[in-house]
C-alpha cells in the first residue's frame, strides 16, 4: 500500500464525510486495512493531514514558466485564485489548512515562486513574508465558507426574497440594495481580492505602512 494511496483515500474520505471524519481509524477501514498499515507510513494523523494538504496545493495549475513576465499584482492574483479553485473541489478539506501549516514540497514550491517575485519588485523581506501569508489566510477564510451550508446556490432566492420583505421604515437602506443581496460568495471573493492588491499597491508605494 503505497503513501499515495493513502492520501487518495484520506482526500476522497475528507471529501465524502468531513474533515472531523478523518481519524486513523477511520481511514484503515476506508481502504479495507488495519492501522498498523498506516503507521508503517505516517506516524499520527498530523502527519497524513500534512500530506493530503500538500497534495491539494499540488493541484493548484501554476506552473513555473507561467510566472515569467508577470506582474507582481498578477501573480499574487493567479496564486490566489489558483488556492480557491482548488479549495473549491475539495470544500471539505480547507479545514485541514487551519490544522497545520503547508511545510510540504507542493506548498513550499508555491510560497517559493510568490515570495520570489515580491522580492524582486521590490518588497522588503519581512513585506513579502506578510504579504503571501495574509493572502493564504485570506483564501482559507473563504475557502471554509465553502463548505458551510449557507453557502449554496439553492438558498440563494429565498435569501433574496426575505430582504425585498423588511419594513422599508426600519431597514431602508438594506431595502435599497436589496437587489444586489445576497452577494455570492465568488463575487465577495474577487472584490475583497482587488481590494487586498490594490491596498498592497499602496504599502508598496510607501503610502501605507
Amino acid at each position: 500500500m503505497s503513501k499515495d494511496r493513502i492520501v487518495a483515500a484520506a482526500l476522497r474520505l475528507v471529501d465524502e464525510e468531513g474533515a472531523d471524519a478523518l481519524s486513523m481509524r477511520t481511514l484503515a477501514q476506508r481502504m479495507n486495512s488495519g492501522t498498523a498499515t498506516l503507521y508503517r507510513h505516517f506516524a499520527n494523523r498530523a502527519e497524513v493531514i500534512g500530506q493530503v494538504v500538500d497534495h491539494m496545493f499540488g493541484e493548484v495549475e501554476l506552473k513555473e514558466d507561467e510566472f515569467a513576465g508577470l506582474a507582481w499584482e498578477q501573480v499574487c492574483e493567479a496564486v490566489a485564485r489558483g488556492m480557491f479553485e482548488v479549495l473549491g473541489r475539495h470544500p471539505n478539506a480547507a479545514a485541514l489548512l487551519a490544522e497545520e501549516i503547508p511545510v510540504g514540497p507542493h506548498a513550499l514550491a508555491l510560497r517559493e515562486r510568490c515570495i520570489a517575485v515580491l522580492l524582486h519588485s521590490g518588497f522588503p523581506p519581512p513585506k513579502a513574508a506578510l504579504t503571501y501569508a495574509t493572502l493564504a489566510r485570506y483564501v482559507l477564510g473563504f475557502a471554509i465558507q465553502l463548505g458551510t451550508p449557507s453557502s449554496g446556490r439553492d438558498e440563494e432566492v429565498p435569501r433574496k426574497a426575505s430582504f425585498h420583505d423588511l419594513d422599508p421604515t426600519r431597514f431602508p437602506a438594506t431595502v435599497a440594495v436589496a437587489d444586489s443581496l445576497p452577494v455570492a460568495l465568488e463575487t465577495e471573493f474577487s472584490f475583497g481580492l482587488e481590494l487586498l492588491i490594490a491596498g498592497l499597491t499602496q504599502s508598496l508605494a510607501g503610502k501605507l505602512r
